[in-house]
Order: structure tokens, then C-alpha cells, then sequence
């Protein structure tokens, strides 16, 4: 986006003079000088955000009031929540959120034709990057074929989505695509994209620097925070508006203060301490909030682990989890290929700027926690909240106590498995998948993972044959890495083929595992178990045949392949036999730190980053071949299954409408605490005998080609059927259901998306119930579209998580939380009511309204609800029935 400079910005704008180069950017001291306030007790990742104030103080989003908050927020002890309107610097996609977000991009051309505007104002402002990774599933694995052969399957499944991302890297400006095959979006812009410090020209032409930000279409976007960059996700509703140059809404946060000491202690890995991280953010509750990592304990964390901890930052809930710039980041930045002058950059401008993390670094923080690494104890974490930390040494006893509290089944059940000479039995292991870039990212344990396999094979121990094994890598770098290592023979040797370079198990695309084993857990109602290093273990999100999901390190699931079972107290119990029948233990075949940080140095090369990503745009001789048009508008092929022209802006009118207050709702479900977007809005698998699989087979498409609700989000139809379909989810308006049921007007049980027609059939509006950290997880805007194509005007809830809030606001659709400790059973809510509220039509931010409840029996309960429309502009977005109406009916009145 050019940078406009006037008289204001122009008393901060200063030049960098760096070797031979001189720059333009602006000067956070500069700010303090020009009387605007002592900025210098800012964190580093509040300071970037100051600094796009500074940057865009011209653009009548930002006041010289909205920087002056800054230095009020320190000397406020780290709390003034103004709204203020933040631009990043670019975006990032994955084709599961990107593909439905250039949907809309193509229908809001057709909706600004409609409305007598040009096609071609719908463009990219800001640089977009759409990364291909969250297709490739695992249908082959544990031979030399598997990776081609599932790259051929890929490219069979998703043809109609790939033809359509091409034509809009033509049709679009700004919009780049990273072909299938090079690895996870979010690994491919830690190692690739991101510079730390971005630089563009202004309208003048003249070259300007400052702090690298994006937002991402998915919620591990933070991974990027590792490197200084500031970065997190959003729906793909709100990024589209972003990239069409509406500002991101937001209050100035409260930054939490994570200070890291001591050194990481033998046998422990930057994994068990993400998982120790996630624990006790989770406990602080850090939702909304930035968390920044500070300490003596940085001077020894390197960038890879430093980029796990930034990863999970959605699961302890936080917007971001950053680490300022120091002497790592830029030794980072060498080793993987960056230019040296943009090295030299980085140094300068945060030295310059107050970004630099020195030895006497010491901002004010609103709150702080604090963990020595040396207490840091080898972990998993499950068996579907990746909050739930488990020693090692617990694993075992942590596993039988799930089996009798949580499960509620017994152990030892054994259930024969036809045709094989092992039965199935609650505990075992199905699915091992060494994934995610959560991990991948990192070569410490990837490496430690590669020699945990050498050493077990050299034994002579393998996989248990019931186990699913899988190596996908999140770039292509790691391949390389792993035979110059000559690891990569050791891995397939125990079953972990290269399956793919992209999320695959993480993601719920794991495949199906063998149809004996899946039926024989079925036959017996077994809890079978997944071991992945990756980043969520929700329930029904990895495999309809898992119950139990851990996350774990990739050396932990290389162990938990060779043992077969979480039945097992790894860190004491014998894993397996060597050639002459000794037993093997875990100490036998894990590798000392030493060890790993020998063969990092020796195989994870500056050329290797080099070479991998010279020709990252291109692809292979599939993505070549995809033929396209280049129309400036979409010819919507009226028979594709993946991807439909959306009803979202069609007969849209040229004014908006008012906020209007819900009279007569009826409700659609009654859901407990962490529903996350899996469970609303899956990713995975469907069966034929779900609305989604009828609607597919009523169109002749075979069961084989159903491929997964992700891969199908350019079709509305496909995904309102998907809407609340988790096979783990529990609506308590029935009775031990699980599933995406509930009851309809007749009060007879039949689907949500049945039910929701049915009362849109009868013009009936709808509302939801939940609890405590509604729409936790991933930052899919299908969860917010769903729910608002199913006729829903309201989800109440004890609390949200923030992207979700977000996402469903941007859909038109009105968050509300209980107020005065009311909840769903306090009020003893069956979903039988009816809902009414008021106040809507004079809302304020923020503002507190009523609502009647009004019991099947006539009992009628007022309460007050607080509205989460939480800023000015928002309530602009519901008045327009989502934001990217709003945007629309700008543009279009500006033509």
C-alpha cells in the first residue's frame, strides 16, 4: 500500500543510513522529541504497533490522540484498551482459508458489476501470499511410493480448486501462489517470505523501512512472532477486508511479559517446553492479550524453538506470542538465505528504533510470569486439549485415568483383527504422524528424530504394524537437511516415508488407516490413539477412528511408534527387544544434545534455504500444466462441487440496513465450554449418510471423491451441511447424542442443518448457546459463515476467543456474553426456549442489553447480556450485514 506523507508524519519521518544505503522510516523517538510522549518503557511488539500509527497518522484512521495512548498505556502500568485501526504490511493464506477468501473476492467483482461498478477495484492492496499445503492427505505411506503417489491423488481431488487459484494469481494484483509441494505456509514465510523489516516505496517513489507485520487466514500465523515479526490470525473475512485496504479494528492490548531463564537440561527439547508454555498461559488466560518473551534465558533459546513456542500461541489463546529482535534473529536470518543487506537492515533499524533486545531491555508489562528452563521435563500433551500437560513419566497413569474418568471404558478389552496376528485393545497406537510446521520448523528435533530412528534400527526394533507412520515435513529444506544427515534412510527404514510437504495429520488429513484395524475399534468402541508433533489434539479433528490424541515432540513419536501404545510408561518401561532379544529402552536410543546440534551445524546449510526456495513460485510439471483463463471476473462453472459463486452479496442493495432487535428465536444448540471451529465448522472426513455426503451423492459424486470438508469450503452448500457436523460434538438439547444433531420445530431430532432450513422455512431466527471459550482453535471464517447461512443472529456464550468473535461479527452475526454469573445451566436452559432481545437498534459498544427467555412451560427468565460488538466500526459491519459489505458499498459508491 503507498505510504502518503504529510505535515504531521513528516516531524517522525527520519532517514537510516545503512553501508551505502540511506532509507526512510519512522522514528518512535522522534515521536517522544515531537512532544507526543515517552514511548521508550514500550515492549517491542507494542512498539510496532505504535509505529504503524506513526506511519499512518495522515490517513484520518489515526490521531495524534491514538499515538499519545501508547505512552498513556505505560504509564497506565500497561492498560489503555483504545480503538485504534492497525494496517499490516501484507497477508497470508493456506488454501483451505484462501480458497474460500477468493471466492469472495471473485463474487464481491460480480457484486460490484451488479451494483454498477468496475470489476477490477477488487484487488489486493497489500501483498498477499496464498500457500498450497492443507490439501495433500495421507492415502499412501511407509513405502518409497508414497509421496508421489499422494501428490497424484491430490492433484485428482483438488483440480477444480487448483484451476481456480491459478486464475486468480492472474486476475488478482498483489496475489502470489506457492504451488502444492514446497512445504506449510506458515514455515515457508519463517524461512522465506518474512524479512523482519519490510520496505516499500512511498507515493513519491522513495524507498521507506519498518517493522515486517501481517495477518494470516490461520490462526498459527504467530509462528512468524519467533522472528520479530509481528503477526497473527484472522478469519479470512477480515483479512480479505485488509487486503482490500479497510484498517484492522483493534484495542491497544495488554501485553503479558514472559521472562524465560536458565538453559534446557539433557534429554529435553523445545517441544516439552512449548507444551510447559501452553499449560501456564492457558491458567494465566492470556485471551486477547500479546505475550511477550523476555529474559537472560533468550541468550540460549535458539530461533527454531523460539518459533514453536510463537506457533502455539493460539493455543494459549493469546493474539501473538513475540520475541524482540537480538543477535538470534539475525543469525537466523544469515543461516537461511536472507540478503545481507537486509540482515544489515534489521540490525540498524532496531537499534535505531528501540526494537533491540540488549542486555539492559526491561519494558513495562501489564502482568509477567516466569519459567526456568532447566525445570523443563520431557512431556506430551492430551488427549484433545493441547493445554492438558502430561510428564512422560505420568503418560501411562495420566492415560488410565482418562480411560476411567473422561472415556469412562475399561482397559484390557482385547478385540481380534481379521486377517493379523495382533488384536486391538484401548491405548494402542494408530496413527504416528511426524507433522506440522509447528515442529517440522525445527531441525533440533527433527534431527534428534532421525537419529532416534538410526539408533532403533541399528538395533533392530520397528514400527508395530498396527501403526500408522508419516513424515511431513513443512518444507522442503528439511529433506534436504535429512539426507545430508543420511537420516532419511533411517526414518523409512521404520516406516516414516516422506508422505507429503504439507499439514496432513495435524489437520485431520491423516488418511484412512487399515479398514481390519478401524473395525475392529469400532466392533469393540476401543480408544484407539494418534502420537503427532503437531499443535492440536481436539476431539474428532485427526481421525473418526481416534478418540485420544497427544502431541509430543518428533523424537517422543518416533518412541511411541516403536512401542505401539500410550498404555506404556515410556520413560521406565521397555519399548521393545533388540536382535537378541534385550529389551530396548527409551535411554538406549535417544540422542544426546550434543549429538543433534553437531548434525544441525554440519547438514541445515544457508545454501540448502537458498536453493529450496529459488524457484519457490514455480512448481512442479502438475502446477505448470493446470491451465486457466484470464477474465477479470469468474465464469462460476455451475457443476463444480468445490467451488460455488456464494449467496453473500447477491440482489445485496446499494444502502445498508439497521440493527433490528431478535424477537421469537428459537435455539439450535445448547453446547458446553472450548467448542473450538473444529466443532463447528470440521475439516476432515464425512460419510455419505451426513447432509454434506447425501448432497455430494445426490450430485453423482462417489464416496472415494468426497476428499474433506476443507478442501470443499469454496462451495456454501458443501459447507453449511458442515456446520456444526463434528462427529465429537454433544448439542445438550439431546440426550448422549454425539454428532451435528439437534431437534427441529417439530421437536423431533433430525440434523442441525435440517432443523435450520426447516425454521428458515418458517422465517423463524435463531440463536446459540455456550460456554466458557466459545470458538477456540483455528481462525476458519467457515465457523462464522456457517452459522450465519444457517439463519443464526446470535451466539451467547460465557466467553469467546478472539478470532471467532471477530469472524462472526464480520458475518453479521452478534456475540453476546452472560452477564451477573448467568449461564446455560444456571438458568437451567434445555433448549426448548424462546429468545428475545432488545436494545439492539440503539447499540453502543460494549453495551449491556436485555433478554427474555422464555421457557417451554411459560416460566420467563430477564436477564442482561453484554454485547461483543466491541468497537465503533463493528457495529458499521452489523448495520451491513458483514464487513465485506461494508467494503463493497464503499467502493461502489465511490466509483
Amino acid at each position: 500500500m503507498p505510504i502518503t506523507v504529510g505535515h504531521d508524519t513528516a516531524k517522525t519521518r527520519k532517514t537510516l543510513t545503512v553501508g551505502d544505503q540511506s532509507i526512510a522510516y519512522y522514528s518512535i523517538p522522534a515521536a517522544t522529541e515531537a512532544g507526543l510522549g515517552d514511548f521508550s518503557n514500550l515492549p517491542a511488539a507494542l512498539k510496532v504497533v505504535l509505529e504503524n500509527m506513526l506511519r499512518f497518522e495522515d490517513d484520518k484512521t489515526v490521531t495524534v490522540d491514538d499515538i499519545k495512548a501508547f505512552a498513556e498505556w505505560g504509564a497506565n502500568g500497561g492498560k489503555n484498551p483504545r480503538e485504534i485501526a492497525y494496517r499490516p504490511a501484507r497477508v497470508l493464506m493456506q488454501d483451505f482459508t484462501g480458497v474460500p477468501a477468493v471466492v469472495d473476492l471473485a463474487a464481491m467483482r460480480d457484486g460490484l458489476v451488479a451494483l454498477g461498478g468496475d470489476p477490477e477495484k477488487i484487488n489486493p492492496l497489500n501483498p498477499v501470499d496464498l500457500v498450497i499445503d492443507h490439501s495433500v492427505m495421507i492415502d499412501e505411506f511407509g513405502n518409497p511410493r508414497a509421496f508421489q503417489m499422494n501428490v497424484d491423488r491430490e492433484y485428482e481431488r483438488n483440480m477444480e480448486r487448483y484451476t481456480f487459484l491459478k486464475w486468480g494469481q492472474s486476475a488478482f494484483n498483489n496475489f502470489r501462489v506457492v504451488p502444492p509441494g514446497t512445504g506449510i505456509c506458515h514455515q515457508v514465510n519463517l524461512e522465506y517470505l518474512a524479512q523482519t523489516v519490510w520496505t516499500d516505496a512511498d507515493q513519491n517513489g522513495e524507498q521507506v523501512a519498518y517493522p515486517d507485520t501481517l495477518v494470516g487466514t490461520d490462526s498459527h500465523t504467530t509462528m512468524v512472532n519467533g522472528a520479530a515479526v509481528l503477526g497473527w490470525g484472522v478469519g479470512g473475512i477480515e483479512a480479505e477486508a485488509a487486503m482490500l485496504g479497510q484498517p484492522i479494528s483493534m484495542l491497544i492490548p495488554e501485553v503479558i511479559g514472559f521472562e524465560l531463564t536458565g538453559s534446557m537440561v539433557e534429554g529435553t527439547t523445545g517441544t516439552d517446553l512449548v507444551l510447559k508454555v501452553v499449560e501456564m498461559l492457558r491458567a494465566k488466560g492470556v485471551v486477547g492479550k500479546f505475550v511477550e518473551f523476555y529474559g537472560e534465558g533468550l541468550d540460549r533459546l535458539p530461533l527454531a524453538d523460539r518459533a514453536t513456542i510463537a506457533n502455539m500461541a493460539p493455543e494459549y489463546g493469546a493474539t501473538c506470542g513475540f520475541f524482540p529482535i537480538d543477535n538470534e534473529t539475525l543469525r537466523y536470518l544469515r543461516n537461511t538465505g536472507r540478503d545481507e543487506d537486509r540482515i544489515a537492515l534489521v540490525e540498524a533499524y532496531a537499534k535505531e528504533n528501540g526494537f533491540w533486545r540488549g542486555a539492559d531491555y526491561a519494558p513495562v508489562y501489564t502482568d509477567t510470569l516466569h519459567l526456568d528452563m532447566g525445570t523443563i521435563v520431557p512431556a506430551i500433551s492430551g488427549p484433545k486439549r493441547p493445554q492438558d500437560f502430561v510428564a512422560l513419566t505420568d503418560g501411562q497413569k495420566a492415560f488410565r485415568k482418562e480411560m476411567e474418568e473422561t472415556f469412562k471404558r475399561p482397559m484390557g478389552k482385547e478385540v481380534a483383527v481379521e486377517g493379523e496376528d495382533y488384536t486391538m485393545e484401548s491405548g494402542k497406537v494408530v496413527i504416528a504422524s511426524i507433522t506440522s510446521c509447528t515442529n517440522t520448523s525445527n531441525p533440533y528435533v527433527m534431527i534428534g528424530a532421525g537419529l532416534v530412528a538410526r539408533k532403533a534400527r541399528a538395533l533392530g526394533l520397528n514400527r508395530k504394524p498396527w501403526v500408522k507412520t508419516s513424515l511431513a515435513p513443512g518444507s522442503q529444506v528439511v529433506s534436504a537437511y535429512l539426507e545430508a544427515a543420511e537420516l532419511q534412510d533411517d526414518l523409512d527404514a521404520i516406516g516414516f516415508n516422506l508422505v507429503g510437504y504439507g499439514c496432513t495429520t495435524c489437520i485431520g488429513n491423516s488418511g484412512p488407516i487399515q479398514e481390519e484395524i478401524s473395525k475392529a475399534i469400532a466392533d469393540g468402541d476401543l480408544v484407539a490413539t494418534s502420537v503427532l508433533s503437531g499443535n492440536r489434539n481436539f476431539e474428532g479433528r485427526i481421525s473418526p477412528d481416534v478418540r485420544a490424541n497427544y502431541l509430543a515432540s518428533p523424537p517422543l513419536v518416533v518412541a511411541y511408534a516403536l512401542a505401539g501404545t500410550l498404555d506404556i510408561n515410556l520413560a521406565e518401561d521397555a519399548i521393545g527387544t533388540d536382535k537378541d532379544g534385550n529389551d530396548v529402552f527409551l535411554k538406549d536410543i535417544w540422542p544426546t544434545s550434543q549429538e543433534v546440534a553437531e548434525l544441525v551445524e554440519a547438514t541445515v546449510t544457508r545454501e540448502a534455504f537458498q536453493t529450496k526456495y529459488a524457484d519457490v513460485f514455480k512448481g512442479d510439471e502438475k502446477w505448470q500444466s493446470v491451465e486457466t483463463t484470464d477474465q477479470k471476473t469468474y465464469d462460476w462453472p455451475p457443476t463444480s462441487t468445490y467451488v460455488q459463486n456464494p449467496p453473500y452479496f447477491q440482489g445485496m442493495s446499494p444502502e445498508p440496513g439497521v440493527i433490528t432487535n431478535i424477537e421469537g428465536a428459537k435455539v439450535l444448540a445448547l453446547l458446553g465450554d472450548m467448542i473450538t471451529t473444529d466443532h463447528i465448522s470440521p475439516a476432515g472426513a464425512f460419510k455419505e449418510s451426513t447432509p454434506a455426503g447425501r448432497y455430494l451423492t445426490e450430485r453423482q459424486v462417489a464416496p472415494r471423491e468426497f476428499n474433506s470438508y476443507g478442501s470443499r469450503r469454496g462451495n456454501h452448500e458443501i459447507m453449511m451441511r458442515g456446520t456444526f457436523a463434528n462427529i465429537r460434538i454433544k448439542n445438550e438439547m439431546l440426550d448422549g447424542v454425539e454428532g451435528g444433531y439437534t431437534k427441529g420445530p417439530d421437536g423431533e431430532q433430525t440434523s442441525i442443518f435440517d432443523a435450520a432450513m426447516a425454521h428458515q422455512e418458517n422465517g423463524t431466527p435463531l440463536v446459540i448457546f455456550g460456554g466458557e471459550q466459545y470458538g477456540a482453535g483455528s481462525s476458519r471464517d467457515w465457523a462464522a459463515k456457517g452459522t450465519a447461512l444457517l439463519g443464526v443472529k446470535a451466539v451467547i456464550a460465557e466467553s469467546f476467543e478472539r478470532i471467532h468473535r471477530s469472524n462472526l461479527v464480520g458475518m453479521g452475526v452478534i456475540p453476546f456474553e452472560f452477564t451477573g454469573g448467568d449461564t446455560r445451566k444456571s438458568l437451567g436452559l434445555t433448549g426448548d426456549e424462546t429468545v428475545s432481545i432488545s436494545g439492539l437498534d440503539t447499540i453502543q459498544p460494549l453495551q449491556e442489553v436485555p433478554c427474555t427467555i422464555t421457557k417451554g412451560d411459560g416460566t420467563v427468565h430477564e436477564i442482561m447480556l453484554k454485547c461483543r460488538i466491541d468497537t465503533a466500526i463493528e457495529i458499521e459491519y452489523i448495520e451491513h450485514g458483514g464487513v465485506l459489505h461494508y467494503v463493497l458499498r464503499n467502493l461502489a459508491s465511490a466509483a
